[in-house]
């Protein structure tokens, strides 16, 4: 190629026509999320989204994540269709622990070289997420960046909006002592922990497409998406009183659950009062991982922790489990002893 020959955007690595066939693809997959409050669909250069008027102190909430190193398990097993769930995932519990509902998602993908049908198989991902959390995919950005990544590969970031009326708002500081712990289960580790993971792996280097669990693989488990508890949750906040939730994401039970705990509390849990899936024990056993580890890393089977009064446990647990949750009594709230630490998992 000359000096003098003529350059285009292409020739720098950046394809304009499978960006927009890759619009082209994902219109209909954000249309079937549409709700109320959509002004508009995807494609122009904002969003525009109307607060429902049933609200009367409506405040927004917003929350903003990634999906982290599981993205590198998605590269090496070749599968993408379910990351997308992850990303929306983690957003959406985020905001719901504080009582919200998910109005609206957008999302940034980001390549080196696009590769049309492996991003319109993570936005499927993206759409079934936010379909699942009853939101709508209102826009998002998709970034070609000739040499910011290795071939194949790519980079994924959320960022969810809902609405919580002002005088239900949950804030977590109402608990006391004698209050009752329970635990939705999660789906696997969901999005968490995956650099650990890998390591388990890379160390133990299993067949990937054996049988592991049942009739699932270990490839299977390991890539199973977050669980979305937003629907479940708010149908059982509009019959029970819920104190306060916690997502259990990055630092397991043991640092999350205190981010909703008034400081003279401690939420005290028994690891015998669920089923801990096994995935979680053969990570342990391969990677002779501490159990505090485990409860500081990983979920351990347990994705979302809600805290109400003891009179309220048995209607919560009720209505979760009649929303399709497998949840479990924990543990409770106890009083603070000094400046011990604000869950202990025995």
């Amino acid at each position: 190629m000359t000096q003098n020959t003529s350059l285009s955007y292409r020739d720098a690595g950046v394809d304009i026509d499978a960006g927009d066939a890759l619009v082209d693809r994902i219109k209909p997959l954000a249309r079937k999320t549409l709700r109320d409050g959509v002004l508009g669909g995807i494609g122009g250069f904002g969003a525009l989204f109307e607060v429902p008027k049933r609200y009367k102190e409506p405040v927004l909430v917003s929350g903003t994540d990634g999906v982290g190193t599981k993205l590198k398990l998605a590269f090496e097993l070749n599968r993408h269709d379910t990351v997308g769930q992850d990303l929306v995932a983690m957003s959406v519990n985020d905001i719901l622990v504080l009582g919200a509902e998910s109005l609206f998602f957008l999302d940034y993908f980001a390549c080196g070289k696009l590769d049309v049908d492996t991003a319109a198989s993570v936005v499927g991902g993206i759409a079934k997420g936010c379909e699942l959390a009853g939101c709508a995919l209102i826009g998002g950005e998709t970034a070609e960046m000739p040499g910011m990544y290795p071939a194949g590969e790519y980079d994924l970031a959320g960022f969810a909006v809902g609405v919580v009326e002002k005088s239900k708002a949950i804030d977590g500081k109402n608990i006391q002592p004698g209050d009752v712990v329970l635990g939705l289960a999660s789906s696997g580790a969901h999005s968490n922990g995956y650099s650990l993971v890998r390591k388990i792996i890379e160390r133990s280097n299993p067949d990937m497409n054996a049988p592991f669990d049942g009739d699932r693989t270990l490839a299977d488990v390991v890539m199973a998406p977050t669980r979305i508890y937003v629907k479940q949750v708010l149908a059982t906040l509009e019959k029970v009183a819920i104190k306060g939730m916690a997502h259990i994401t990055g630092g397991g039970l043991l640092e999350n659950v205190p981010r909703v705990l008034p400081e003279n509390t401690v939420a005290e849990i028994q690891k015998a009062a669920w089923p801990r899936p096994k995935l979680f024990d053969w990570m342990q056993k391969e990677g002779n991982v501490d159990e505090k580890e485990m409860h500081r890393t990983f979920n351990c089977g347990i994705g979302l922790v809600v805290v109400v009064a003891a009179a309220d446990a048995e209607a919560a647990m009720a209505e979760l489990k009649a929303q399709g949750e497998a949840v479990y009594n924990i543990g409770v709230i106890r009083a603070r002893q000094g400046d011990e630490a604000q869950t202990v998992v025995l």
